[in-house]
């Protein structure tokens, strides 16, 4: 695989339950292309995971949210997981921290549940995407346009449905971040996703 991402640095956000192969997959498919990652998170040493049906593995925090500087990344990546983005779609720094990279037009992949995050954080409104199906109506109420796709790209924003939806994901994600920021109009109805 070509070194698509050298000297990029990718904020991953997580807090307890994330889905584990959401962030060590996506996590993966970034450091072979090149990038340097780092868990952000509200906790402040390790953060835990969920693998399907009960608790996973512990992993180190690189950087504390209360510590994190989104100027310091170029490309957010946010794992899923039911109880991971619901507790970060409740915390203003991890909002604050999302909003600054839309703010910046910085490329964004969100896989999963993670779009809670994104709805409360009010990065949705306007935008295509797609995610786990019980998250459509949220999406939807918020101003997206949902779509039943493995991975669907708007504007630098890269969707997934699930674990399942991972090849499709990494290839988009590692796409966009190495497009880097969009400084254009985001187009309408813009949708490169894949079925």
């Amino acid at each position: 695989m070509a070194k698509q991402l050298v000297g990029k640095r990718v904020a991953i956000l997580v807090a307890d339950g994330f889905e584990e192969e959401e962030l060590t997959e996506p996590r993966k498919a970034l450091e072979e292309a090149g990038a340097g990652t780092a868990v952000v998170s509200p906790s402040r040493q390790v953060v835990k995971s969920w693998r399907h049906t009960g608790w996973g593995e512990e992993y180190p925090v690189q950087v504390a949210l209360e510590e994190a500087d989104p100027e310091a990344f170029d490309a957010l990546l946010l794992p899923g997981g039911v109880m991971n983005p619901d507790k970060l779609r409740i915390d203003p720094q991890a909002l604050d921290f999302v909003r600054a990279f839309f703010d910046a037009e910085k490329p964004v992949a969100a896989i999963c549940h993670a779009p809670w995050t994104l709805i409360d954080a009010g990065c949705v409104e306007g935008r295509d995407v797609t995610s786990w199906e019980s998250l459509r109506a949220d999406l939807e109420n918020a101003g997206a346009a949902w779509f039943d796709r493995a991975v669907v790209v708007d504007h630098g924003l890269v969707t997934s449905r699930g674990p399942k939806d991972l090849p499709a994901f990494n290839k988009k994600m590692i796409e966009e971040f190495a497009e880097g920021p969009n400084d254009d109009a985001a187009p309408k109805g813009r949708n490169l996703g894949t079925r």
